[in-house]
This record gives C-alpha cells, sequence and structure tokens, in this order.
C-alpha cells in the first residue's frame, strides 16, 4: 500500500510537472488561459491517450478526472505565481524527469498486458513519455524539442530496454521496475547536466527539386 502511494505521488507531480511545462510555453507564447490549458492538457496526458489508442482501450483520464484537476491547478499556479516561478525551474526538471520515467515503466506494463511483444511495449513507454511535448510544440507552431535538442525520448527506450533485459534475466518485476525507472532518471539528468546530445544530421539548407 505505501509502494503504490508514493507511484500515485510521483505520478501526480509528474503530472503536474507536464502540465506546468505546457502552461508555461504557453505563456510565452501570449496564449489565453483556454490556450494555456490546452496546451497543459496536451501534455500531461497526450503520450497515454495516444498510447492507450494504439492499444484499444478506454483512454486512461477518462476513468477519473484527476488529471484534469491536475492540470487545472497548474494552470492557476501559472497564472497567479508565474513571477516567482523562475527559481524553482530546477524542481520542476526533477519532477518532469520523475514523471516521464515512471509514465515509461507505465506504458511498458500497459502494453505487456495486452499481450504485445516487448519491442512494441518499449515504443509505447516511450510515447507515454514524450509523446505530449510533441503534441505542445506542435500546437506553439515550433519544432518539437525531442528532434534537435535534448536527450528525452531515447532516455524512455533506453529505460524500456533496461525493463526488457531485467525481465529476460529472471529479476522480480519490482526490481526490474527500480532499475528501469533509475536509468531513465540518471540519463535525463547527465544529459542535461553535461549538454550531451545526438550526432546531427548534416544535409543541404534545401533539398534539390523541392521548394
Amino acid at each position: 500500500m505505501e509502494q503504490d502511494f508514493i507511484i500515485y505521488v510521483i505520478e501526480m507531480l509528474g503530472t503536474f510537472a507536464f502540465a506546468i511545462s505546457g502552461i508555461r510555453h504557453a505563456a510565452a507564447k501570449h496564449f489565453d488561459w483556454f490556450g494555456g490549458y490546452v496546451c497543459g492538457i496536451a501534455v500531461a496526458i497526450g503520450g497515454g491517450t495516444i498510447r492507450d489508442v494504439m492499444l484499444g482501450t478506454t483512454p486512461f483520464w477518462m476513468t477519473t478526472p484527476v488529471y484534469l484537476i491536475c492540470t487545472a491547478v497548474a494552470l492557476l499556479t501559472v497564472a497567479f505565481f508565474g513571477r516567482w516561478m523562475e527559481p524553482l525551474k530546477n524542481a520542476w526538471f526533477v519532477f518532469d524527469t520523475l514523471g516521464l520515467a515512471l509514465f515509461t515503466i507505465a506504458g511498458i506494463q500497459k502494453s505487456l498486458a495486452f499481450g504485445h511483444p516487448f519491442w512494441v511495449a518499449i515504443i509505447m513507454g516511450c510515447i507515454t513519455g514524450s509523446a505530449g511535448g510533441v503534441i505542445r510544440d506542435v500546437l506553439l507552431n515550433n519544432e518539437p524539442v525531442i528532434f534537435h535538442r535534448e536527450i528525452y525520448a531515447v532516455a524512455c527506450v533506453l529505460g524500456g530496454i533496461a525493463y526488457w533485459a531485467g525481465i529476460e534475466a529472471g529479476l522480480p518485476i519490482e526490481m526490474t521496475a527500480i532499475a528501469s525507472f533509475t536509468l531513465t532518471c540518471l540519463i535525463r539528468f547527465l544529459a542535461v547536466r553535461y549538454h550531451i546530445q545526438l550526432p546531427i544530421l548534416k544535409g543541404e539548407e534545401q533539398i534539390d527539386g523541392e521548394g
């Protein structure tokens, strides 16, 4: 029961941090409250919704209003306390990373429960953790950051591979989940701390025959 409570708290903190991320980006573009809420909810539930639709099940947020309420609280927090939030950006980053790792594991476990092979589960875990940010960037007319800046989705994939390796090694589910969670967080923290990025593709500004 205590373990479930801890996971629930981390999930809510992650959801709140995801929502804060979307709303702060919307505020930077001077969106109104509704636009900010839409961007916040896109980050908070977007990845999990895509996963559930692809798995052919009811999207998780349709069974409880807690995610919508959490995003509303995030909206009010940014609206009324936004000017005091800048010094807390490191704390939001930590919550965001914890949520990323937890949602990745949740996506993997749910996919496996539906009988899908591990390679599908890893993809679903990555979608659960990172697709919401892509939706946010599309709504804001920005290039998705996971394609050209920080290691984000890659951390989900490597965490998913660690989960698969733990299962293949016969480790208990709890130990496997902890190892996957820790690795995903560690990769994300180290990538940001030391500015680690994937190699950049080199090419012409305009492809011949296009434009």
